[in-house]
């Protein structure tokens, strides 16, 4: 009896390497970060199904570790104390602090919404009313929990409470392996692993990548800042760089300039060339597609032609449907 009993353990100690089942969802959000839960939560706010995937045992990410506050300029609370500041203001402030060398863009983009931010934090039942003047301002703008607490485990808490009370589905300890694609490169989904569950997918009609950066990761930071190579960091330990590895793209040889509309490479895999604006062959269509789209980049305006006859048409159907659009031109 002792055995059998046992054994039964052991079965059940092993059930969790069974994969999980499958599951549909709207989006599907991978970082459980303050991005990734702003996101599942407005996401949720507009009528989506959300599942967020997260690595980490908790949720938090780099946000949880923030200290000083958060810069927003001509909030309610600024003027509530009678502080004059505008978004131009702060972005004079910012472009200073970063000796002009940042993107003007984004850092418009960044003083011009930063305010809703913090009022949508409000909304949602986060404690950001102390208002306080931090280095490179010249306005008291820092928005940070009452006595000047940090903001980080404040911005989490406010976020997972939300996510809480929407019954939003975050699954912690559950790695994304891959974005997944259809044939025509429209994303369909992510593959995850969970350590409890093991391998499935998420079908999903959207995914945001919101996994952050890679500065705890200084074999990657290192390889585009080699002076870096053996700095320590604060970031927290899972900012390895997946996600930024998830979302690396590779550029496609072929596609119709305008249009957008990609090209098979089964064209050149059955025998067309490519031919630059001056009517030559310029390389071998057959190589890989980073090398076959650096060498189209090099040619004339970076346009190439592709020229196949009657006889490849035949032996691949795709083509018939090229040859009906007004970006192809036949002749005998």
């Amino acid at each position: 009896m002792k055995k059998l009993l046992v054994a039964v353990a052991l079965s059940a100690a092993f059930g969790s390497a069974f994969a999980a089942e499958d599951v549909t969802i709207d989006i599907a959000v991978i970082g459980a970060g303050g991005a990734g839960l702003s996101a599942a939560v407005e996401a949720t706010n507009l009528g989506a199904k959300v599942i967020v995937v997260e690595k980490m045992a908790f949720p938090g990410g780099n946000t949880v570790r923030a200290a000083g506050g958060m810069n927003a300029a001509a909030t309610a609370l600024q003027q509530a104390k009678g502080t004059f500041d505008t978004p131009e203001i702060a972005f004079f402030d910012t472009m200073k602090g970063g000796h002009w060398k940042n993107n003007p863009d984004l850092v418009r983009t960044l003083v011009t919404k930063a305010s809703s931010s913090v009022e949508w934090l409000l909304a949602l039942g986060g404690d950001f009313r102390d208002v306080g003047l931090m280095a490179g301002a010249s306005q008291p703008r820092t928005h940070r929990p009452t006595g000047g607490a940090l903001v980080g485990p404040e911005v989490i808490r406010t976020l997972t409470t939300a996510a809480k009370a929407r019954n939003i589905d975050i699954r912690t300890n559950t790695d994304a392996l891959e974005i997944l694609k259809d044939k025509s490169g429209r994303v369909t989904g992510i593959k995850v692993k969970s350590k409890k569950d093991g391998e499935y997918t998420i079908h999903a009609t959207a995914v945001v990548d919101a996994a952050g950066g890679f500065g705890a990761n200084n074999a990657m930071v290192s390889k585009y800042v080699p002076r870096l190579k053996g700095f320590s960091t604060t970031n927290h330990p899972g900012a390895t760089g997946e996600g930024v590895v998830l979302a690396e793209i590779q550029t496609h040889p072929t596609v119709v300039p305008n249009v957008g509309e990609m090209i098979t490479e089964a064209v050149r895999g059955n025998g067309a060339v490519l031919i630059n604006k001056e009517g030559k062959r310029f390389f071998n269509e057959l190589q890989t597609r980073d090398a076959v789209s650096a060498a189209i980049l090099k040619q004339k305006d970076g346009v190439a032609y592709l020229f196949f006859d009657s006889d490849m048409q035949k032996s691949l159907k795709a083509t018939n449907n090229y040859i009906k659009a007004p970006y192809a031109l036949s002749g005998e």
